[in-house]
């Protein structure tokens, strides 16, 4: 990870613990004083399978020659599940709480670090999570913060951070950049031709006449964005009133089309071909990728360099800090794990019984189901990936 990427890794605080078939109100494991049922250890797993690499290799978890990844997830799942349990019970003893402004005043944070509202709802939408699951998530982080903070004192010193980013000093360090604005004509073919085919009058027209009626639309966009090329090149000082208005890309619209600064990499190849090519305050031609028709105007360019600390620093020791809430709250579970009464009500969910299972099928030489199914792919990526 390099430059601002980093940063808004080491910014953003992991989520702690989430959330919390057959019979969903069964009791499958008891810990202490608290039932976990069968609904709670689905809800978990189906959502550690949606947000992982299974998921987008297109791989069904529940075909029987998937059954080595199935128990390796499903031990995971039951040892977080008990996790959950132990520590909603100290945080119930505790009498620790959190407020709607707390997660109010969370989000807010995010948005500010992400750049807009939309921004951060383009996220959630683009990772599968609902504005209801990520505040649900969003309070149990609240909550375990709030409860490291009962623990122990999890200041960061200069001294420390200033250590941090000497001994990973490769990790501030980033490529060539440039900082560029662009219009987006949206413009693919495949959707075209969808919506052409489902309009009702267009049922009985033939794969040619779509087709003809594809390209038709795709001539227009290209005659929007050539007339838009025109207008920018004549007068670069409107470009960002050109963008708000005309735009497609509705996130960076709002900002007169503004990408901010980025390396080659973080976009498709057309796109970062054309913005590379250009110098400052100067306007490409008509660039197409597989999202439609881009004017791109170039505001900026930067060396490839390295965040110097005072600019960091404030985003490493919050890094730092969440280490050390992570390792109290750790050192806590363990404590919690050694005087806890834990019964597997139902066996199958005992972790020496799933770890037999997968020891069985290692020796039988299993682990199968790796691979993406036929004619799946990993999604595309977005213009700035």
């Amino acid at each position: 990870m390099k430059g601002k990427k980093l940063l808004i890794t080491l910014a953003a605080s992991a989520v702690l613990f989430a959330g919390c078939g057959l019979k969903s109100g069964e009791t499958i494991i008891k810990v202490n004083d608290t039932n976990i049922t069968q609904a709670q250890f689905d809800k978990m797993f189906e959502k550690q399978v949606g947000n992982s690499m299974i998921s987008q290799l297109g791989i069904n978890i529940k075909d029987s020659k998937n059954t080595f990844l199935y128990n390796l997830i499903k031990e995971r799942v039951v040892n977080e599940l008990i996790v959950k349990a132990l520590l909603d019970e100290e945080i119930a003893k505790r009498d620790i709480t959190v407020a709607n402004k707390d997660v109010e005043d969370a989000i807010k944070e995010i948005v500010d670090k992400v750049g807009s509202k939309e921004q951060l709802n383009n996220i959630l939408k683009k990772n599968g999570i609902s504005a209801n699951q990520f505040k649900a998530d969003l309070k149990e982080e609240i909550k375990m913060k709030k409860l490291a903070k009962e623990l122990g004192s999890s200041d960061v010193s200069d001294s420390e951070a200033q250590k941090f980013y000497n001994d990973n000093a490769a990790k501030f360090k980033y490529p060539d950049r440039v900082r560029a604005s662009h219009i987006l004509i949206s413009a693919n073919p495949a959707e075209i031709a969808e919506i052409v085919k489902s309009d009702p009058k267009n049922k009985d027209l033939t794969e040619e006449q779509i087709q003809a009626k594809v390209t038709e639309e795709m001539n227009a966009k290209k005659a929007k964005a050539d007339k838009l090329l025109a207008q920018a090149k004549a007068d670069t000082t409107q470009f960002a009133k050109l963008a708000k208005e005309n735009s497609d890309d509705t996130t960076t619209a709002v900002k007169g089309g503004d990408l901010g600064f980025f390396a080659a990499q973080e976009m498709v190849p057309e796109f970062s071909k054309a913005a590379f090519a250009l110098r400052p305050n100067s306007v490409s031609g008509v660039v197409q990728t597989q999202f439609g028709y881009h004017i791109i105007f170039v505001t900026d360019r930067m060396a490839a360099g390295q965040e110097p600390f005072e600019k960091v620093k404030n985003e490493i020791k919050g890094y730092l800090a969440n280490q050390k809430q992570l390792q109290l709250v750790d050192n806590l579970v363990e404590s919690m794990k050694k005087n806890a009464k834990v019964e597997f009500v139902n066996k199958d969910y005992d972790p020496s019984t799933i770890r037999a299972d997968i020891q069985k099928q290692i020796k039988e030489g299993a682990p199968e189901g790796a691979q993406p199914q036929q004619g799946q792919a990993p999604a595309q990526q977005p213009v700035k990936k």
